[in-house]
């Protein structure tokens, strides 16, 4: 990959590909383990194909700030996702942003989502962007941290610094402050993508849900972006987790094999959506009022990971 165009090009392709593939998986593995059939691994693509297709009923009392929130969800996933290393070492937009403009780029996105749930005037949707609200303000934080203590140790904060340093290691993964910040980075990645037991995106009941209550008035071509949006922002965090802990198969120097590279990402998504789905069947969701006790105990790890690269330099 010598062209960064060209580099743009293959990853915003390789992640509206994979992006709704690896949210099938997750589905389909669950519903394998809870003894049920489940829908096939290729049913998010029919979904937004169909949501695509269908007419949109948009209420009266919604304003622009509902209409473009899909838009802006889907541009700032799919921007954090190119700042990225997936394939290589670099990011295709490494060079406009490090860790901060990722993490920006994510909270402009739920801040917009959270004023589209709020902006209908519908109770369910102003519900639902209270709690994701509440429970942000304690996730970002330890994101935050978690992703600090690895640029202390790379020297930068720059994300494709810290994968190309975590690269120059045999194992990141053994080392305890790595430890520490990757058990931080899972329950946030838990948290960012609804899942249990942080969130249960299949209920639809309104005393548990979260994500769902802010996308509940969209409908149409509108709740396509969000969906795609949404799995976009699951691929992206899923693969920052894995390059920066599991960096073995990227492309590094001219002749390396992007094919290679491409499976070597699958396969470790693949692997992680494993340990999702895993920790998903084990386990119930938490009672509303608990989820920022364990988001606090994130946040925890989060800072014990980043004292520690103090105490033990």
């Amino acid at each position: 990959m010598t062209s960064p165009l060209l580099d743009i090009a293959l990853q915003i392709a390789m992640t509206l590909v994979m992006a709704p593939l690896m949210s099938s998986i997750i589905r389909n593995w669950k519903a394998k383990l809870q003894n049920r059939r489940g829908s096939p691994p290729w049913q998010v693509y029919l979904d937004i194909a169909k949501f695509l297709r269908k007419d949109m009923v948009i209420s009266e009392h919604a304003s622009w700030v509902f209409a473009s929130a899909p838009y802006v969800v889907f541009l700032t996933s799919l921007v954090a996702a190119l700042m990225v290393p997936m394939i290589g070492v670099e990011a295709p937009l490494g060079m406009f942003g490090g860790a901060l403009a990722f993490i920006g780029l994510l909270a402009l996105g739920r801040f917009f989502l959270a004023l589209g749930g709020l902006d209908p005037g519908s109770a369910f949707g102003g519900m639902g962007s209270s709690r994701e609200m509440t429970l942000s303000s304690v996730a970002e934080p330890a994101l935050m941290l978690s992703i600090f203590t690895l640029a202390i140790a790379a020297g930068s904060t720059s994300l494709s610094v810290m994968v190309h340093h975590a690269a120059s290691q045999d194992w990141p993964l053994l080392n305890s402050v790595n430890l520490l910040a990757f058990a931080a980075l899972f329950i946030v990645l838990l948290a960012e993508t609804g899942r249990v037991p942080i969130d249960n995106p299949a209920t639809h009941l309104e005393l548990t849900m979260i994500h769902e209550a802010m996308i509940i008035e969209y409908s149409g071509r509108y709740l396509a972006l969000l969906e795609l949006g949404a799995s976009i922002k699951q691929f992206a965090l899923m693969s920052l987790v894995i390059n920066l802990f599991f960096p073995h198969g990227l492309a590094v120097g001219e002749g390396s094999s992007v094919p290679l590279a491409v499976g070597a990402l699958l396969v470790k998504l693949l692997f992680l959506a494993g340990v999702i789905v895993l920790v998903e069947t084990v386990n119930a969701k938490l009672r509303l009022f608990r989820v920022p006790n364990l988001l606090a105990g994130a946040f925890v790890l989060a800072a014990l990971a980043l004292l520690s690269t103090f105490i033990f330099q």
